[in-house]
């Protein structure tokens, strides 16, 4: 059961430490002239064992603490603020780099955010040890009063320092926001989602202002003061986290709903008139959550409050038991457009109160749960108001562009990679919007499943619990839900337990593609159905962590359930549920039909052709788009009708047939799918055209189905079909509103709101009419032209701004020909006359001015070879003026953006939007140009304009994402971070990027360059030995390895911490041994001497690799042991993961080495230092010194042992060990045994080999190994001539230059590999090391 889990959840506070909130109480003066806050906040806390609690606290004095009325010791840590950023970022040249170190700084500052900043000592006045015990003797004792007894109350004297976030000013308001972890900008608080309790809330404010916060209004006082201030004091019974708490200040108007006392509607004066127009219907959503909850409103009030819009971080702004919304949602009785966005706005808000604020999700993965019900609570009001063709209308196309978007974990709702990882940044963008809509789909699929009824049951339930006075937590959890699904639903639980894993724990959608044929003979259809994935089966499988490989599934992952097939006849309509989502992703099914007219119509088959009709199948199905009805039963057939699934489904059937679906189903889906297939269509006919026509002109449709017709008939306008589309387009639009006598528009008339959307849609399809030469027709020019000089809204009761505003957008949708360019003078004409027109009369919103500044745009944009982009750019920039309306610079600022992306590219751009974000005073205003550079760094083509993005404008948009103007607005922090991915070619979210390096401050990208260049400096460069003319150039290996100056493709170079995955360089060894041609090993040893060798001999055997796939090439391998260092600096490696990092590839010999320190031996030292690594011949390895710090992959614990170290570097090869190779001159004997007995073994091989042999030395394939083996040992012979002579000519330092060993050609299978040895022998001196002397031994080993 669920009840039991709460306590589970109360005790997990990770974040807090144990430490729990009971109640807070907040005391704030707020002086507005000054900008100045300062009060004191109370907490009841109740303490853990440590004593300390921990709390968060931004942009706060902190000026007293007191632990029950005593003071208290306390340590505060602010936010730094990063000192030389540009010099961090310096070394950031490469948009993939760059990338790499947005996401660890984007990271580490969300990290940082969780942890609590200021640490309260509470340990003083706890209950001595004997109190305690007395307590427990009498045996009461219990949890609960134990943490009873800890329960301190906390007060915090403090001031706000600067009111940047969480809290802003403007002239004579002050406003709060709930962005994420930004409450503790304005309060003390533990600022965590986890943490809820009840609030008492006071604000002292001057006389002439009103304080609107939380709860409910006890009183208000009036101060003795001069001049007199006023305190209102608010109460919060429900317990909710410290983001839900808000408070405006304003001089507001107050307005009271007329149908209900709890709800009061607060605005400034000027927007009075707007703001009672604009709630007259709250009334209305308010009733109907009531009612389908049956349950009140769980706050005792509810209030909403309308600010500017620059104030604003967002549209809505939530809070507990209130919601602050923009100004820019309010409008008068003569605006038509807004309406119906207002009014789901307004209802959204709403439902969130009920889910989301008040019942709150009880851990991260249960957000989606909170979202998902509040949307479709909201849709329900849309139904029950706004009409059922809208609700559904509005829900299939969430559901189009979630199947579109959902191929990634970025979009797994209930995951804890997409969840928790992610630090709530879940919520923002595109992503979040995603989500949300996801979460409303696997909602409603679940009320199908149940019914209406049972999924209302479910939610009344979930309500009455959360408002039961004997619970502590108001949480729900989507285990929860889904066991209520079962019992109050009647859900089956093996049907629950696939559905939530795959639709909420998993990413994509499924994608049905469907064909059909009509089988006469059985009177049936044969439907075949292809079912796929919208998400790739990687992603797929990685979230659900399935094995892809398993041959059961098929590289697919179904879905539960079964999908309804509908069908219809001429008999009427039939559903057959036959669609299994699992199994076989192939299905063939057979439906039968119920009407008798096949059956009727069936003549027997001709001479010659099968029993069972097959030649009737056959013949029907290339003459399939040309059957009428009289052949068959069949006008159409459909898929889910009922949206039961979220899924991308496409069904192949003949024109004919959308046709009739177009017409004669009522249902909107039905007609939005029809509309899309037949605007696809490659060829339109006549018949096509004329459905459409009929469907546009048809009143009784849903007129944002008429709109798609309208633009599904303009883009079937061609000269193949003589214009039939812009004709049909153009008659509608005469019929409808021109005076047939004169042959000029009419006077506006917009008394039938239907009727005006599609009317104003009209013109701008007729735009997008395009001829052969893509050029828009005359006709459609002059048709636009003519509307835009002869509109007149005298006598109309409504404005006319929004139908202007189409009209001038629609001038922007057209492209100019030589033939309509006579028209552009005319056309810009007007569009002065109207932002003149507009600068003097403000319109709503500036609808009006921000078209035209849209429009000027697009035309420039398109004749940039005729019009001068400066003089565009010296008309647009004064509308950036920071007194215009804030709407109007925004739209100037994006379109300056778009210019300069046109005429200097992307780098220009992102310099441009750099200084605007840097200007921009509002936080609104910056998140909509971040939106806007996403936009266009997408159209930039991410990856492919990588060359042109200057290093300093990528430290610039690094430095931003780091400093405090992106700190101040999440929303800005990322988008910024959400560039800089797209800019690499990643997509723009969090997910994906690797936790690994989280906990670094890759801000020392420089530092890695300059540690690179230590490693590059260890190893000189040497000359490979010349090869015999007779040795071909081996070819280059297969596998890929980076060049050293360059970052591994899957490791942020900027980085110190690289990923560190155990699987890795066991795959790496796998590969790089089992696919790569190997050439000889070579082994160097640097022998110590006697007195040390003994000690240390585990720690110099070296471990070679033996096993190989056919035709391998022998790999040459050195091995030195050098003179120990310290145990501090003992490190060892695995040579694949040094390959990966640091080795580069060429044609030459490939060597594998492992390099010791030749520094003479001392007496500190006591463990061995090996270094394997993999290099060329013409290359040598890069390769990093004792003292450089190594990345996590490499094993640097000084706490282990030399064995130990020992096994943690074999640990990464994946062949086992033929035997030690060699020794020292100090050998142990059990070394020598071991080296004995493996001796014996290889005679008892050979000898083994030779018997097998006998009977076959006259056979050609012996003869012909045996020849390979005697040239193979001359060529090994000079190879250790060449390594002689080179070891002669070169003195041995404790620095040694190695070459690479001498290449060998191809081998067959079975070849030996041979290794040569030579020892430096050390001549040992007293007290001294002397210089070490190298013996190189090669040995033939067999593979």
């Amino acid at each position: 059961m669920a009840k039991p889990r709460k306590p589970k959840n109360d005790d997990a506070k990770p974040e807090s430490n144990g430490a729990i909130v009971r109640h807070q109480k907040l005391c704030i003066s707020i002086d507005v002239d000054r900008r100045q806050i300062y009060g004191h906040t109370e907490l009841e806390i109740a303490v853990p064992e440590i004593g300390i609690v921990g709390l968060h606290a931004e942009n706060l004095g902190i000026g007293s603490v007191l632990v029950d009325g005593e003071a208290a010791d306390f340590e505060y840590y602010p936010r730094q603020q990063h000192v030389e950023s540009e010099k961090r970022w310096s070394a950031v040249s490469t948009p993939s780099l760059a990338a790499d170190a947005a996401g660890v700084a984007y990271v580490s500052a969300l990290e940082r955010e969780l942890v609590p900043n200021l640490l309260i000592n509470c340990c003083k006045g706890f209950k001595s040890g004997s109190d305690q015990q007395a307590v427990a003797e009498n045996g009461f004792h219990s949890s609960g009063e134990t943490k009873q007894q800890n329960v301190r109350l906390v007060r915090i004297e403090y001031w706000v320092e600067k009111a940047e976030t969480g809290i802003h000013f403007k002239n004579n308001v002050l406003l709060t926001d709930n962005q994420i972890r930004r409450a503790r900008c304005w309060f003390p608080c533990m600022d965590d989602s986890s943490q809820r309790c009840c609030y008492d809330l006071e604000f002292t404010v001057a006389q002439n202002l009103v304080a609107v916060s939380n709860g409910t209004l006890l009183y208000q006082v009036l101060s003795k003061d001069n001049p007199p201030r006023k305190t209102y004091v608010y109460k919060l019974n429900v317990p909710v986290a410290a983001q839900w708490i808000s408070v405006a200040v304003a001089p507001f108007e107050i307005l009271l709903d007329r149908h209900s006392t709890c709800i009061t509607h607060m605005c400034l004066s000027a927007n009075m008139s707007k703001l009672q127009n604009t709630v007259e219907f709250f009334h209305n959503a308010f009733s109907c959550y009531k009612d389908y909850l049956s349950m009140d409103f769980p706050f005792e009030s509810y209030k909403q409050v309308f600010v500017e819009p620059e104030m604003a971080v967002s549209s809505l702004s939530l809070g507990a038991s209130m919601s602050i919304f923009s100004s820019q949602a309010l409008f008068d009785e003569k605006v038509i457009d807004q309406t119906i966005d207002t009014r789901i706005k307004l209802a959204y808000a709403l439902a969130r109160q009920w889910f989301g604020v008040y019942i709150t999700p009880e851990a991260p993965n249960d957000g989606w749960l909170l979202d998902g019900l509040a949307g479709f609570l909201t849709d329900y009001f849309i139904k029950k108001n706004l009409g059922n063709n809208e609700a559904r209308y509005r829900r299939y196309k969430a559901n189009c562009a979630v199947c579109k978007a959902d191929d990634s974990g970025a979009t797994a709702l209930s995951l804890s990679a997409s969840c928790k990882d992610l630090y709530g940044t879940q919520c923002i963008g595109l992503y979040g919007k995603i989500r949300s809509w996801k979460s409303v789909a696997i909602i409603q699929m679940l009320e199908k499943q149940m019914g209406p009824e049972s999924f209302r049951n479910i939610l009344q339930t979930i309500v009455s619990r959360a408002q039961d006075a004997t619970r502590t937590s108001r949480s729900l959890s989507t285990k929860e839900f889904r066991h209520l699904a079962n019992k109050v639903g009647n859900l089956e639980r093996p049907f629950l337990k696939e559905f939530f894993p795959r639709w909420v724990g998993s990413c994509g959608c499924p994608d049905l593609r469907m064909g059909f044929s009509y089988n006469k003979r059985k009177n049936m259809v044969e439907l075949a159905v292809l079912r796929g994935c919208t998400a790739s089966p990687d992603s797929s499988a990685s979230v659900l962590n399935v094995n892809t490989d398993s041959e059961n599934r098929d590289g697919d992952i179904g879905w539960p359930g079964m999908m309804s097939i509908r069908v219809y006849e001429l008999d009427g309509m039939y559903d057959h549920p036959i669609l299994p989502m699992a199994g076989d992703t192939w299905q063939l099914l057979e439906i039968q039909c119920h009407s008798k007219l096949a059956a009727r119509r069936f003549q027997k088959p001709k001479k010659g052709s099968k029993p069972d009709g097959s030649d009737d199948n056959g013949d029907i199905i290339p003459a399939l788009d040309m059957r009428s009805s009289s052949e068959s039963p069949l006008l159409w057939m459909r898929a889910d009708p009922e949206m039961e699934y979220l899924a991308e489904i496409h069904v192949n059937q003949p024109i004919q047939m959308w046709i009739n679906q177009l017409e004669k189903d009522r249902d909107v889906i039905a007609q939005a799918q029809a509309i899309a297939t037949l605007e696809a269509l490659p060829q339109l006919s006549f018949s096509v055209v004329n459905a459409l026509n009929t469907f546009l002109t048809d009143s009784k449709a849903f007129w944002r189905l008429r709109i798609e017709a309208a633009f599904a008939l303009a883009n079937s306008a061609s000269e193949e079909t003589d214009w039939a589309g812009l004709t049909h387009l153009v008659k509608f639009y005469k019929s409808r509103r021109f005076d047939a006598n004169i042959g000029l528009p009419k006077p506006n008339d917009f008394h039938d709101f239907p009727e005006y959307f599609v009317l104003e849609a009209i013109p701008h399809a007729v735009a997008t009419v395009r001829a052969a030469d893509k050029k828009s027709p005359r006709e459609a020019v002059e048709f636009v032209l003519q509307l835009l000089k002869y509109n007149d809204n005298n006598g109309n009761l409504y404005s006319d701004v929004f139908w202007l505003a189409a009209l001038v957008q629609a001038v922007g949708e057209l492209e100019f020909g030589q033939q309509s360019i006579l028209f552009l003078t005319s056309l810009l004409k007007r569009i002065d006359r109207l932002l003149q027109f507009d600068r003097l009369m403000p319109s709503h919103n500036g609808i009006l001015t921000v078209s035209c500044i849209r429009t000027l745009t697009q035309i420039a944009l398109k004749l940039s070879e005729f019009i001068p982009l400066d003089r565009v750019v010296e008309l647009i920039r004064p509308f950036r003026d920071f007194k215009t309306m804030w709407q109007v610079r925004i739209e100037a600022s994006r379109a300056l953006l778009d210019l300069e992306f046109h005429c200097k590219g992307i780098d220009a751009a992102l310099s441009l939007f750099i200084k605007y974000i840097e200007e921009e005073p509002s936080l609104r205003g910056q998140m909509k140009l971040g939106v806007h550079a996403m936009r266009l760094c997408q159209i930039s083509g991410g990856s492919n304009s990588n060359d042109n993005i200057k290093s300093h404008v990528l430290v610039s948009l690094l430095c931003l994402l780091d400093g405090h103007i992106a700190f101040n607005n999440v929303f800005l922090r990322h988008h910024l971070f959400c560039i800089m991915q797209i800019l690499a070619g990643r997509p723009p979210t969090l997910y994906g990027v690797p936790r690994e390096t989280r906990t670094l401050l890759m801000g020392d990208a420089e530092t890695c360059i300059e540690q690179k260049n230590i490693f590059s400096n260890l190893v000189p460069e040497v000359k490979p030995p010349e090869l015999p003319s007779d040795v071909p150039n081996p070819p280059e290996t297969t596998s890929h390895t980076p060049h050293p100056s360059e970052p591994p493709p899957d490791i942020p170079s900027t980085s110190h911490d690289i990923l560190a995955i155990p699987q890795a360089s066991k795959e790496a060894d796998t590969v790089s041994n089992g696919h790569e041609r190997k050439m000889p090993y070579i082994k160097i040893r640097v022998k110590q001497s006697a007195a040390t060798s003994r000690t240390e001999e585990a720690d110099n055997q070296t471990v070679e690799k033996s096993h190989g796939e056919r035709h391998e090439r022998a790999s040459s391998s050195v091995s030195v042991d050098a003179p120990q260092r310290n145990f501090a600096e003992a490190v060892s490696i695995s040579n694949q993961n040094l390959e990966e990092v640091n080795s580069c590839h060429d044609r030459g010999s490939r060597m594998t080495a492992s390099i010791g320190s030749a520094k003479p031996a001392s007496d500190g030292d006591e463990i061995g230092k090996e270094l394997q690594c993999t290099a060329d011949s013409s290359k040598v390895s890069v390769q990093p010194e004792a003292d450089i710090p190594l990345p996590s992959s490499f094993i640097n614990d000084n706490s282990v042992d030399a064995e130990a170290h020992k096994y943690a570097s074999l640990q990464s090869l994946s062949v086992g060990r033929p035997g030690l190779d060699g020794g020292s001159l100090g050998m142990t004997d059990s070394s020598l045994h071991d080296k004995e007995k493996k001796e014996k073994k290889k005679d008892k091989e050979k000898k083994r080999k030779r018997e097998e042999n006998k009977g076959h030395r006259d056979s050609p394939e012996y003869l012909e190994k045996k020849r390979l083996k005697k040239q193979k040992k001359q060529k090994e012979k000079e190879l250790a001539k060449l390594l002689s002579k080179e070891t002669n000519a070169s003195s041995v330092e404790p620095k040694l230059n190695l070459a690479s060993g001498q290449l060998n050609p191809i081998e067959p299978k079975g070849s030996d590999s041979i290794t040569k040895r030579v020892d430096v022998k050390p001549e040992a001196s007293e007290g001294t090391s002397a210089a070490p002397k190298i013996r190189i031994k090669i040995k033939k080993s067999n593979t």
